[in-house]
């Protein structure tokens, strides 16, 4: 091949790469709006698990996709040159790392002027200088920690406070890993029920079903539960002969067989339960029969009991090893009688599944339905009866998807050439120090 052929190619090459940047910022800016709908949230983690499942990411590649996609969404002078083709990935994922409204400007004439490697070096200088002004308000953040807890008339607990940033960030983490757990499922069915959607073969006649999805306020409070769950299972219940960290609730045996029957249903501090939740929490928790004679007079309590002796719940953890949910994978579960003990299911491994702790309460109090098959595999239906894919739909693609690519950046008006993303340096040794002098607004400061 001659040399014309060779840079002709080359031309081909910085084109091509060119008008996939521009059709990056696209899919970036897809990414965002699916992120701020929660569209992922229907049985999935976050985005990131959403889009490994859907298109193939890498998990960590995912979660990068998805933070700068947020970041974009206030960096607009970021946004339009890798629209643009001007700015690689890989230059805007570097700066989206210290970019904020007031600098954006300056750090895009970082990244027309140098080269991927220039630009990580920049931002890393960067990032030295922030963290110097960061340490200037530790004390003051330090000193203004607070957390208040308190009950309401009602029975609802409130929750308020203020946390130094890295005991937040620890909270923020902890509580996003939780309602990821918590939720995995139920974006996982969001998706699917899309997916029906979009063909027209929706079984369950169109519904919306975005009004069942939890609003993120809802899965923090869930998340928090879990927390504080956890928290107790893993150590901190010191195991006191009196339990005084476990969780009573005081049910009548009527309600336990029927949620209609009349009877109570009560926390042992005083706020009512439904009886749903009293069914879901008797399904896998300790018990203790009280008998009363008709005028309520106490005549005998019996021995504390497992509702699922621990010789069959390692059973059931060993046969499921997870949540049974489509899709879900959560290891820590709770044993779920498919046909509830208190109406004469059997409490045999036949009997029981594991269910992560919204699963449960999905089953118990939200209308989903568990079914289990002859060859002992069970099937999952919605509250409007339609079953859960385990995957999703295979995606059409064009015989020529680069043409697509192409043809969608001329329609959006796109001039893109072999020199769109070439950046301005001609050669010379990249002064860090220098550079982070004049261009960061905090550096004759720190």
């Amino acid at each position: 091949m001659d040399r014309r052929e060779l840079d002709r190619l080359g031309d081909e090459i910085a084109v091509l790469s060119a008008h996939l940047e521009a059709a990056t910022a696209r899919l970036l800016d897809l990414i965002r709006s699916f992120d701020a709908e929660g569209g992922w949230n229907n049985g999935f983690r976050s985005c990131a698990h959403w889009l490994c499942w859907r298109v193939g990411l890498d998990l960590g590649a995912a979660r990068e996709r998805v933070r700068v996609a947020r970041a974009l969404g206030t960096l607009p002078r970021l946004a339009q040159a890798l629209a643009r083709g001007e700015l690689s990935y890989a230059k805007v994922r570097a700066l989206t790392r210290v970019a904020t409204p007031d600098t954006e400007e300056r750090l895009l004439a970082v990244g027309h002027a140098g080269t991927a490697a220039h630009v990580e070096r920049i931002v890393r200088g960067w990032r030295a200088v922030d963290r110097k002004a960061e340490a200037r308000d530790a004390a003051r953040q330090h000193a203004g920690r607070a957390l208040h807890v308190y009950q309401d008339d009602d029975g609802m607990v409130r929750v308020r406070g203020r946390l130094a940033p890295e005991v937040g960030t620890l909270l923020m983490k902890a509580l996003d890993a939780a309602r990821d757990t918590l939720y995995q499922q139920a974006r996982m069915q969001q998706a699917a029920s899309s997916d029906n959607d979009f063909r027209g073969d929706d079984p369950r006649g169109g519904e919306d079903v975005s009004a069942e999805t939890p609003t993120f306020e809802q899965q923090q409070a869930d998340a928090l539960a879990l927390l504080a769950e956890m928290a107790l299972h893993h150590g901190l219940d010191p195991g006191t002969a009196g339990e005084r960290y476990q969780v009573v609730v005081h049910v009548d045996a009527p309600v336990l067989t029927d949620a209609e029957n009349p009877g109570q249903s009560v926390l042992e501090d005083g706020p009512r339960v439904s009886a749903e939740t009293s069914q879901r929490l008797a399904c896998d928790a300790g018990r203790v029969v009280i008998v009363h004679d008709p005028d309520g007079r106490l005549l005998e309590i019996g021995a504390r009991t497992r509702t699922i002796p621990p010789a069959l719940r390692r059973a059931l953890q060993h046969r499921d090893r997870c949540c049974r949910f489509p899709g879900c994978g959560i290891r820590h579960g709770q044993g779920h009688h498919i046909r509830h003990w208190a109406q004469g299911g059997p409490t045999t491994l036949a009997n029981l599944a594991l269910l992560c702790r919204p699963h449960h309460r999905a089953v118990h109090e939200e209308g989903f339905l568990i079914e289990r098959q002859p060859d002992a595999e069970l099937r999952f239906r919605s509250p409007h009866g339609w079953v859960f894919p385990d995957v999703p739909s295979p995606i059409d693609l064009p015989d020529d998807p680069v043409q697509v690519i192409r043809a969608q950046n001329d329609a959006a008006g796109l001039t893109l050439d072999a020199h769109t993303a070439t950046p301005s340096w001609l050669g010379e040794r990249l002064d860090v120090g220098y550079a982070v002098d004049v261009l960061h607004p905090l550096a004759m400061k720190s």
